[in-house]
Protein backbone atom coordinates (compact mmCIF):
# COMPACT_ATOMS: atom_id res chain seq x y z
CA UNK A 1 0.00 0.00 0.00
CA UNK A 2 1.41 3.20 -1.05
CA UNK A 3 1.64 6.03 1.09
CA UNK A 4 0.29 9.68 0.24
CA UNK A 5 2.41 11.50 2.37
CA UNK A 6 2.64 15.24 3.53
CA UNK A 7 5.31 17.78 4.22
CA UNK A 8 7.51 19.50 6.63
CA UNK A 9 8.62 22.75 5.60
CA UNK A 10 11.38 24.19 8.20
CA UNK A 11 12.97 27.34 6.78
CA UNK A 12 13.51 26.41 3.22
CA UNK A 13 13.84 23.47 3.54
CA UNK A 14 10.87 20.73 2.75
CA UNK A 15 11.14 17.06 4.28
CA UNK A 16 8.38 14.29 3.99
CA UNK A 17 5.99 14.18 7.31
CA UNK A 18 5.78 10.73 8.13
CA UNK A 19 3.50 9.97 11.35
CA UNK A 20 5.19 10.84 14.86
CA UNK A 21 5.40 14.35 16.08
CA UNK A 22 7.06 14.40 19.85
CA UNK A 23 6.44 17.43 22.18
CA UNK A 24 6.78 18.80 25.53
CA UNK A 25 5.38 21.67 27.71
CA UNK A 26 7.09 23.56 29.71
CA UNK A 27 8.67 27.36 30.01
CA UNK A 28 10.25 25.75 27.10
CA UNK A 29 7.80 23.91 24.77
CA UNK A 30 10.07 21.34 22.63
CA UNK A 31 9.03 19.50 19.63
CA UNK A 32 11.48 16.08 18.06
CA UNK A 33 10.45 15.22 14.54
CA UNK A 34 12.37 12.53 12.39
CA UNK A 35 11.53 11.11 8.93
CA UNK A 36 13.92 9.46 6.22
CA UNK A 37 13.76 10.72 2.41
CA UNK A 38 15.37 7.96 -0.17
CA UNK A 39 16.53 8.21 -3.53
CA UNK A 40 14.20 6.88 -5.76
CA UNK A 41 11.76 8.91 -4.92
CA UNK A 42 14.13 11.59 -5.23
CA UNK A 43 17.30 11.84 -7.32
CA UNK A 44 20.35 10.83 -5.75
CA UNK A 45 21.35 14.64 -6.38
CA UNK A 46 18.26 15.70 -4.49
CA UNK A 47 19.15 13.58 -1.44
CA UNK A 48 22.54 14.79 -1.51
CA UNK A 49 21.36 18.21 -1.28
CA UNK A 50 18.47 17.85 1.51
CA UNK A 51 20.75 16.04 3.76
CA UNK A 52 23.69 18.97 3.29
CA UNK A 53 20.97 21.38 3.85
CA UNK A 54 20.04 19.91 6.98
CA UNK A 55 23.29 19.82 8.46
CA UNK A 56 23.72 23.54 7.63
CA UNK A 57 20.77 24.79 9.43
CA UNK A 58 22.16 26.52 12.33
CA UNK A 59 21.41 25.89 16.19
CA UNK A 60 19.68 28.70 18.23
CA UNK A 61 18.14 30.52 14.66
CA UNK A 62 14.85 31.01 14.73
CA UNK A 63 12.35 29.34 11.26
CA UNK A 64 9.16 29.29 10.27
CA UNK A 65 7.78 25.71 10.02
CA UNK A 66 4.93 24.33 9.07
CA UNK A 67 3.16 21.08 8.38
CA UNK A 68 0.75 19.82 5.83
CA UNK A 69 -0.79 17.28 7.70
CA UNK A 70 -0.71 18.73 11.61
CA UNK A 71 -1.32 22.67 10.84
CA UNK A 72 -1.58 22.89 14.16
CA UNK A 73 1.60 22.79 14.78
CA UNK A 74 2.17 25.65 12.55
CA UNK A 75 4.35 28.18 14.24
CA UNK A 76 8.08 29.50 14.75
CA UNK A 77 11.03 27.93 16.35
CA UNK A 78 13.98 27.85 17.07
CA UNK A 79 16.47 25.03 16.56
CA UNK A 80 18.25 23.05 19.21
CA UNK A 81 19.89 20.59 16.75
CA UNK A 82 19.48 18.84 13.89
CA UNK A 83 21.26 15.74 12.20
CA UNK A 84 21.36 13.51 9.06
CA UNK A 85 22.40 9.97 8.25
CA UNK A 86 23.52 8.72 4.94
CA UNK A 87 23.21 5.24 3.94
CA UNK A 88 24.35 4.28 0.55
CA UNK A 89 24.00 0.91 -1.83
CA UNK A 90 26.29 1.61 -4.33
CA UNK A 91 24.42 1.81 -7.77
CA UNK A 92 21.10 1.24 -5.96
CA UNK A 93 19.54 3.17 -3.31
CA UNK A 94 20.43 5.82 -0.88
CA UNK A 95 18.62 6.92 2.53
CA UNK A 96 18.84 10.26 4.50
CA UNK A 97 17.29 9.75 8.10
CA UNK A 98 17.31 12.82 9.60
CA UNK A 99 16.08 14.78 13.08
CA UNK A 100 15.52 17.99 14.29
CA UNK A 101 14.69 18.99 17.47
CA UNK A 102 13.15 22.43 17.66
CA UNK A 103 12.40 24.74 20.61
CA UNK A 104 9.04 26.67 19.79
CA UNK A 105 8.86 30.01 20.07
CA UNK A 106 4.47 30.91 19.60
CA UNK A 107 2.26 30.19 17.09
CA UNK A 108 2.24 32.21 14.01
CA UNK A 109 -0.88 34.21 15.51
CA UNK A 110 0.86 35.13 18.80
CA UNK A 111 4.23 35.55 17.78
CA UNK A 112 5.96 38.75 15.78
CA UNK A 113 9.04 38.85 13.72
CA UNK A 114 11.42 41.90 15.07
CA UNK A 115 13.55 43.36 12.99
CA UNK A 116 16.44 44.57 14.99
CA UNK A 117 18.12 47.47 13.12
CA UNK A 118 21.61 48.33 14.81
CA UNK A 119 24.77 50.02 14.18
CA UNK A 120 25.19 53.45 12.10
CA UNK A 121 25.10 54.63 9.01
CA UNK A 122 27.95 53.88 6.24
CA UNK A 123 30.70 56.20 7.21
CA UNK A 124 30.61 58.35 3.63
CA UNK A 125 32.99 61.30 2.30
CA UNK A 126 29.67 62.80 1.11
CA UNK A 127 28.73 64.28 4.69
CA UNK A 128 25.29 62.40 3.76
CA UNK A 129 22.91 61.12 6.45
CA UNK A 130 21.54 58.50 4.25
CA UNK A 131 17.94 56.75 4.33
CA UNK A 132 16.86 53.99 6.90
CA UNK A 133 14.95 51.29 4.79
CA UNK A 134 13.78 48.03 6.18
CA UNK A 135 11.27 45.35 4.36
CA UNK A 136 9.62 42.73 6.07
CA UNK A 137 8.14 39.60 4.46
CA UNK A 138 5.82 40.04 1.19
CA UNK A 139 2.93 38.98 3.02
CA UNK A 140 3.70 40.79 6.12
CA UNK A 141 1.07 42.72 8.38
CA UNK A 142 0.99 44.60 11.12
CA UNK A 143 3.97 46.41 10.81
CA UNK A 144 4.68 48.83 14.32
CA UNK A 145 7.28 50.84 14.72
CA UNK A 146 5.66 52.68 17.97
CA UNK A 147 4.27 56.67 18.43
CA UNK A 148 6.45 57.60 14.84
CA UNK A 149 5.40 55.39 11.65
CA UNK A 150 7.52 55.45 8.45
CA UNK A 151 6.54 55.87 5.12
CA UNK A 152 6.14 53.18 2.81
CA UNK A 153 6.28 51.98 -1.37
CA UNK A 154 6.12 49.16 -3.06
CA UNK A 155 8.47 47.25 -5.45
CA UNK A 156 7.20 44.58 -7.41
CA UNK A 157 9.40 41.73 -8.55
CA UNK A 158 9.71 37.82 -9.22
CA UNK A 159 7.59 37.00 -6.48
CA UNK A 160 5.27 39.68 -6.16
CA UNK A 161 4.45 42.94 -5.09
CA UNK A 162 6.40 44.00 -2.12
CA UNK A 163 6.12 46.59 0.87
CA UNK A 164 9.86 48.86 1.59
CA UNK A 165 9.28 51.18 4.37
CA UNK A 166 10.98 54.58 4.20
CA UNK A 167 12.53 56.48 7.11
CA UNK A 168 12.06 53.99 9.42
CA UNK A 169 12.62 55.82 12.68
CA UNK A 170 16.10 55.62 15.02
CA UNK A 171 16.88 53.54 17.67
CA UNK A 172 13.56 50.97 17.03
CA UNK A 173 13.21 47.73 16.56
CA UNK A 174 10.13 47.20 13.68
CA UNK A 175 7.83 44.59 14.61
CA UNK A 176 5.56 42.82 12.16
CA UNK A 177 3.33 39.89 11.54
CA UNK A 178 3.08 37.00 9.16
CA UNK A 179 2.23 32.99 8.82
CA UNK A 180 5.01 30.91 9.17
CA UNK A 181 4.61 29.87 5.34
CA UNK A 182 3.98 33.86 4.46
CA UNK A 183 7.39 34.20 6.27
CA UNK A 184 9.17 32.78 3.55
CA UNK A 185 8.03 35.12 0.89
CA UNK A 186 10.36 37.38 -0.82
CA UNK A 187 13.07 36.11 1.01
CA UNK A 188 16.56 36.61 -0.50
CA UNK A 189 18.27 33.14 -2.16
CA UNK A 190 21.36 31.69 -2.58
CA UNK A 191 21.41 29.21 -5.62
CA UNK A 192 23.86 26.43 -6.88
CA UNK A 193 22.93 23.38 -9.10
CA UNK A 194 19.42 24.85 -9.42
CA UNK A 195 18.97 24.29 -5.52
CA UNK A 196 18.48 26.57 -3.18
CA UNK A 197 20.48 26.48 -0.10
CA UNK A 198 20.06 27.04 3.50
CA UNK A 199 22.28 27.73 5.51
CA UNK A 200 26.34 28.56 4.92
CA UNK A 201 27.69 25.41 5.38
CA UNK A 202 27.99 24.00 1.34
CA UNK A 203 30.43 23.12 -1.22
CA UNK A 204 29.97 26.41 -3.81
CA UNK A 205 31.86 26.40 -6.94
CA UNK A 206 32.78 29.58 -8.02
CA UNK A 207 31.51 29.90 -11.49
CA UNK A 208 28.16 28.36 -10.91
CA UNK A 209 26.06 30.15 -7.89
CA UNK A 210 23.18 33.02 -7.87
CA UNK A 211 22.06 35.70 -5.47
CA UNK A 212 18.59 36.66 -6.02
CA UNK A 213 15.84 38.76 -4.16
CA UNK A 214 13.20 38.76 -6.57
CA UNK A 215 14.39 42.51 -7.42
CA UNK A 216 17.93 41.87 -8.18
CA UNK A 217 19.59 38.48 -9.65
CA UNK A 218 23.05 38.15 -9.43
CA UNK A 219 25.00 35.51 -11.13
CA UNK A 220 28.52 34.75 -12.16
CA UNK A 221 30.49 34.73 -15.97
CA UNK A 222 32.37 32.88 -17.62
CA UNK A 223 34.52 36.03 -18.37
CA UNK A 224 36.50 36.88 -15.55
CA UNK A 225 36.06 39.67 -13.01
CA UNK A 226 32.39 39.83 -15.09
CA UNK A 227 28.95 39.73 -12.75
CA UNK A 228 25.64 39.60 -14.89
CA UNK A 229 23.96 41.72 -12.15
CA UNK A 230 19.87 41.73 -13.44
CA UNK A 231 17.17 44.05 -12.55
CA UNK A 232 13.81 42.72 -12.32
CA UNK A 233 11.20 45.44 -14.43
CA UNK A 234 8.26 44.74 -16.58
CA UNK A 235 7.76 41.23 -15.77
CA UNK A 236 11.52 39.86 -16.40
CA UNK A 237 14.90 40.18 -15.48
CA UNK A 238 16.90 42.87 -17.33
CA UNK A 239 20.42 42.25 -17.30
CA UNK A 240 23.50 44.24 -17.56
CA UNK A 241 27.59 43.22 -17.18
CA UNK A 242 29.92 44.68 -14.90
CA UNK A 243 33.36 44.11 -14.58
CA UNK A 244 35.02 43.85 -11.05
CA UNK A 245 39.08 44.70 -11.43
CA UNK A 246 42.36 44.97 -9.89
CA UNK A 247 45.03 46.22 -11.75
CA UNK A 248 43.08 46.66 -14.37
CA UNK A 249 42.56 43.45 -14.97
CA UNK A 250 39.26 41.13 -13.90
CA UNK A 251 40.18 38.14 -11.16
CA UNK A 252 39.66 35.02 -12.15
CA UNK A 253 38.16 33.29 -8.95
CA UNK A 254 39.03 30.16 -7.35
CA UNK A 255 36.58 29.54 -4.67
CA UNK A 256 33.18 30.86 -3.56
CA UNK A 257 31.55 30.32 -0.16
CA UNK A 258 28.37 31.81 2.16
CA UNK A 259 29.28 34.14 4.33
CA UNK A 260 25.68 34.79 5.22
CA UNK A 261 21.94 33.43 4.38
CA UNK A 262 18.91 34.61 6.17
CA UNK A 263 15.84 35.42 4.84
CA UNK A 264 16.17 38.67 4.98
CA UNK A 265 19.99 39.01 3.82
CA UNK A 266 22.44 36.51 1.93
CA UNK A 267 26.52 37.51 1.45
CA UNK A 268 28.11 35.50 -0.83
CA UNK A 269 32.23 35.64 -0.90
CA UNK A 270 34.81 35.28 -4.02
CA UNK A 271 38.16 34.59 -3.50
CA UNK A 272 41.13 34.95 -6.07
CA UNK A 273 44.87 34.55 -6.24
CA UNK A 274 47.35 36.94 -6.38
CA UNK A 275 50.99 37.05 -6.43
CA UNK A 276 51.12 37.80 -4.15
CA UNK A 277 48.31 37.61 -1.73
CA UNK A 278 45.07 36.76 -3.08
CA UNK A 279 42.15 39.48 -3.67
CA UNK A 280 38.50 39.16 -2.31
CA UNK A 281 34.57 39.96 -3.17
CA UNK A 282 31.73 40.07 -0.70
CA UNK A 283 28.56 40.68 -2.60
CA UNK A 284 25.55 41.11 -0.49
CA UNK A 285 21.40 40.84 -0.55
CA UNK A 286 18.90 42.61 1.68
CA UNK A 287 15.22 41.55 1.15
CA UNK A 288 13.59 44.56 -0.73
CA UNK A 289 16.49 46.50 -2.05
CA UNK A 290 17.30 47.23 -5.38
CA UNK A 291 20.82 47.41 -4.98
CA UNK A 292 23.88 44.56 -4.91
CA UNK A 293 26.33 45.79 -2.40
CA UNK A 294 30.06 45.43 -3.04
CA UNK A 295 32.99 44.87 -0.70
CA UNK A 296 36.38 44.47 -3.16
CA UNK A 297 39.28 44.18 -0.67
CA UNK A 298 43.23 43.26 -1.96
CA UNK A 299 46.08 42.08 -0.12
CA UNK A 300 47.78 45.09 -1.19
CA UNK A 301 47.40 48.28 -2.27
CA UNK A 302 46.38 48.86 -6.12
CA UNK A 303 44.05 50.52 -8.82
CA UNK A 304 40.15 49.21 -7.95
CA UNK A 305 37.65 49.56 -9.89
CA UNK A 306 33.83 48.44 -10.99
CA UNK A 307 32.88 49.19 -14.62
CA UNK A 308 29.75 48.52 -17.07
CA UNK A 309 31.35 46.08 -20.12
CA UNK A 310 29.64 47.92 -22.55
CA UNK A 311 29.63 51.39 -21.85
CA UNK A 312 26.47 53.44 -20.94
CA UNK A 313 26.67 57.75 -21.12
CA UNK A 314 25.96 59.32 -17.77
CA UNK A 315 27.28 62.68 -16.20
CA UNK A 316 29.86 62.28 -13.96
CA UNK A 317 28.32 63.03 -10.29
CA UNK A 318 31.09 61.20 -8.60
CA UNK A 319 31.77 64.29 -6.17
CA UNK A 320 28.12 63.39 -5.29
CA UNK A 321 28.89 59.40 -4.68
CA UNK A 322 27.21 58.16 -7.24
CA UNK A 323 26.58 58.00 -11.50
CA UNK A 324 23.26 57.36 -13.50
CA UNK A 325 22.85 57.02 -16.84
CA UNK A 326 21.98 60.04 -19.03
CA UNK A 327 18.99 58.08 -21.02
CA UNK A 328 17.10 55.10 -20.46
CA UNK A 329 17.92 51.73 -21.58
CA UNK A 330 16.01 49.76 -23.97
CA UNK A 331 14.37 48.28 -21.15
CA UNK A 332 13.09 51.89 -20.17
CA UNK A 333 15.76 51.17 -17.18
CA UNK A 334 19.02 53.41 -15.94
CA UNK A 335 22.27 51.60 -14.50
CA UNK A 336 23.30 53.27 -10.89
CA UNK A 337 26.40 52.69 -9.22
CA UNK A 338 28.25 54.67 -6.42
CA UNK A 339 30.52 54.18 -3.37
CA UNK A 340 30.22 55.88 0.17
CA UNK A 341 34.17 56.95 -0.13
CA UNK A 342 35.11 58.81 -3.10
CA UNK A 343 36.50 57.75 -6.24
CA UNK A 344 37.04 58.87 -9.68
CA UNK A 345 33.79 58.43 -12.06
CA UNK A 346 34.08 58.70 -15.45
CA UNK A 347 30.75 59.38 -18.38
CA UNK A 348 31.17 55.63 -19.51
CA UNK A 349 29.92 54.10 -16.39
CA UNK A 350 32.80 53.26 -14.47
CA UNK A 351 34.47 53.95 -11.37
CA UNK A 352 37.97 53.75 -10.16
CA UNK A 353 40.19 54.47 -6.77
CA UNK A 354 43.72 54.30 -6.82
CA UNK A 355 46.23 53.13 -4.29
CA UNK A 356 43.54 51.67 -2.08
CA UNK A 357 43.14 48.29 -0.91
CA UNK A 358 39.60 48.27 -0.79
CA UNK A 359 36.63 49.49 -2.50
CA UNK A 360 32.81 49.36 -1.44
CA UNK A 361 30.45 49.81 -3.99
CA UNK A 362 26.80 49.31 -5.16
CA UNK A 363 25.04 48.51 -8.38
CA UNK A 364 21.85 48.60 -9.18
CA UNK A 365 18.85 49.75 -11.52
CA UNK A 366 16.58 52.78 -11.37
CA UNK A 367 13.79 51.22 -12.73
CA UNK A 368 11.16 53.20 -14.41
CA UNK A 369 14.28 55.30 -15.85
CA UNK A 370 13.45 59.42 -16.14
CA UNK A 371 10.31 58.34 -14.71
CA UNK A 372 11.27 56.10 -11.96
CA UNK A 373 8.52 56.40 -8.42
CA UNK A 374 9.93 58.41 -5.53
CA UNK A 375 12.33 55.81 -3.62
CA UNK A 376 13.19 54.35 -6.51
CA UNK A 377 15.83 57.29 -8.63
CA UNK A 378 19.11 57.31 -8.19
CA UNK A 379 19.65 60.18 -5.46
CA UNK A 380 17.39 57.63 -3.09
CA UNK A 381 19.44 54.58 -3.72
CA UNK A 382 22.12 56.42 -2.85
CA UNK A 383 20.64 57.26 0.21
CA UNK A 384 19.27 53.82 0.68
CA UNK A 385 22.98 52.30 0.33
CA UNK A 386 24.63 55.35 2.94
CA UNK A 387 21.27 54.52 5.66
CA UNK A 388 21.64 50.74 4.99
CA UNK A 389 22.10 49.32 9.15
CA UNK A 390 22.66 45.36 10.26
CA UNK A 391 19.59 43.98 10.43
CA UNK A 392 19.02 40.44 12.61
CA UNK A 393 14.87 38.89 13.13
CA UNK A 394 14.26 37.43 16.30
CA UNK A 395 10.72 36.30 17.27
CA UNK A 396 8.68 37.71 20.42
CA UNK A 397 5.97 36.81 21.62
CA UNK A 398 3.35 39.51 21.49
Amino acid sequence: MSVDWGTITIGRIVLRETFPVAEAGGPTPTLSVEGQESAPDLSRAELYQLHENILALEEGKLYPVTFEDKPERDGYYTLNSASSNLTEYRGDLVFCDWKLALDRVGAENETDLQSRLTGAVRANDYSLSGEKTQAPALSHYGYYTGATSPSSMTRTGADGSLTVYRNVPNNVSPRWGATASGALSGRVRVTANSYELEGCMHALSADDWTLSNGLVNVAPTATAGVLDVAAYSSGAYRSKLWRVSVASAGPSWDSASILRNDLEMCRVRLTASRSPGRVTLDLTLRRGSRLLEGWLQSGSSSTLGVALVDAETNVNTSASGYLTATSNDADGNRFVCGSARSFTGSTTGSMTKTSTATLDFFLGAVVGGGSAVSGDAALDLRNQYIGFMAEQTYGVRR
